[in-house]
């Protein structure tokens, strides 16, 4: 293990956006089982909210320890796919918007955590 002095380590955006997720995703998942009725639009704010918890906790854990950039850019890839796939399900759920982005969002988490694999492999 690595020590680093906590001067020396810079701010992390991909950490902090990971934890507001993961904030955000705890409101959402309230707001759905406390505030919906119809159950096509709790369930898809279920599901924005479960995926933008997981891959929010995980760009929080991982991102300090990425240092490579098929790490980083695996990470960055979350970071979109998240957006993508959560947002468009929010969206449509709450101002019946197209969901067609989420398709779109779910290839780019899957390409982000396929770079993260092959940057484990690298190590």
């Amino acid at each position: 293990m690595r020590m680093f002095d906590r001067r020396s380590r810079k701010p992390s955006l991909l950490a902090c956006l990971g934890a507001l997720f993961a904030a955000l995703s705890v409101g959402l998942s309230a707001y759905a089982a406390h505030a919906v009725a119809d159950a096509l639009v709790q369930s898809r704010l279920q599901t924005a909210s479960l995926y933008l918890f997981g891959h929010g906790v995980a760009l929080a854990a991982l991102a300090a320890t990425a240092e490579r950039l098929l790490a980083r850019a695996g990470l960055y890839l979350l970071l979109l796919g998240t957006l993508l796939f959560s947002g468009s399900l929010v969206g449509g759920a709450l101002w019946q918007w197209s969901t067609r982005l989420a398709p779109v969002g779910g290839v780019t988490l899957m390409l982000g955590w396929v770079l993260l694999a092959l940057n484990a492999l690298r190590r």
